[in-house]
């Protein structure tokens, strides 16, 4: 929850800032990367047409040919609608943030850059909001109504949930969307293990992971005392940021979740993106869709 008690006026006014932002954003620094990046599913047949010196013999429409005695080939067109799921992680953890931008307000807005450049895509966008369950879900579909209704739903939705069970949503994403869909999961990623899962969500989909991050909880600053609380169950601790040992214990701590992370992802091919909050992610994202549109380049 990112903010409480808003009237209407208040969270229309939100959503409308934050479309005017990303749907810039999708007009400039990302147009044309989104569309050259990913593909239709496959070829609609389009029309016949009188065969030409060089046309595959493959596409002759025999039928056709046959009944007007000339050669005919079908012509196809690229199939390019395609499904869109975000998966968002709407955990307490995501509320935590050491600059003026929570985890939680990151994934918001690059959730929503996402969802308009799939609308301009004339894709179909879906929306699977969790914590330790299954917070909400919107079936994918198309429209500027149905996209605004997704952006509000992740800026304003109030979970039930406090915990983080990634292993929960691929199940159900596993279970509800039967055809191949691009997915977008977008998470800080502070879980168990959930790479049984995430096998099975990779193969079926084309996957990518969005790793939210904050540089507090890599790096501990040097100022005394403190006291953390885990955000997610309530626990606290008190530690002493003064002493160097400490501070090398939690940095060390802090690499070792995220090369498990990177090993798990790797293992599972998934495409990995990773933001910061306070920093700008459209560097990031422009670098991945031009890496992945290299790698599509030489298939």
């Amino acid at each position: 929850m990112l903010e409480t008690r808003q009237t209407p006026a208040e969270i229309l006014k939100k959503i409308r800032e934050l479309e005017i932002k990303t749907r810039g954003l999708v007009e400039t620094a990302l147009a044309g990367d989104y569309h050259s990046v990913f593909k239709g599913r496959g070829m609609n047949f389009d029309e016949v047409r009188e065969y030409q010196p060089g046309d595959e013999i493959r596409a002759i429409d025999w039928n056709v040919t046959a009944r007007l005695g000339t050669a005919f080939v079908k012509k196809f067109t690229e199939e390019r609608e395609l499904t869109v799921l975000l998966i968002v992680d709407v955990s307490a953890s995501g509320n935590f943030g050491s600059v003026s931008q929570s985890k939680r307000e990151l994934a918001a807005e690059v959730a929503s850059l996402l969802a308009f450049s799939a609308i301009r895509n004339n894709d179909k966008v879906g929306l699977l909001l969790f914590t330790d369950r299954v917070e909400l879900f919107v079936p994918p579909k198309k429209g500027r109504s149905h996209t605004l209704r997704i952006v509000r739903e992740i800026l304003f939705f109030e979970p039930i949930g406090r915990g983080t069970d990634p292993a929960l949503a691929l199940d159900y994403l596993n279970k509800v969307i039967t055809r191949r869909a691009v997915v977008f999961f977008i998470s800080d990623f502070q879980t168990g293990d959930f790479s049984r899962e995430l096998s099975v969500s990779g193969r079926r989909h084309d996957f990518i992971a969005l790793h939210i991050q904050d540089e507090r909880e890599k790096v501990l600053p040097n100022i005394g005392i403190i006291t953390l609380e885990d955000a997610e169950t309530g626990e606290q601790i008190e530690i002493n940021t003064a002493d160097r040992g400490t501070r090398e214990r939690f940095a060390a701590l802090a690499e070792t979740q995220r090369h498990e992370l990177n090993r798990t992802l790797r293992r599972n091919n998934i495409d990995t993106v990773s933001l910061r909050t306070g920093e700008d992610y459209v560097p990031a994202l422009r670098s991945f869709f031009k890496l992945r549109e290299r790698r599509l380049a030489i298939r």
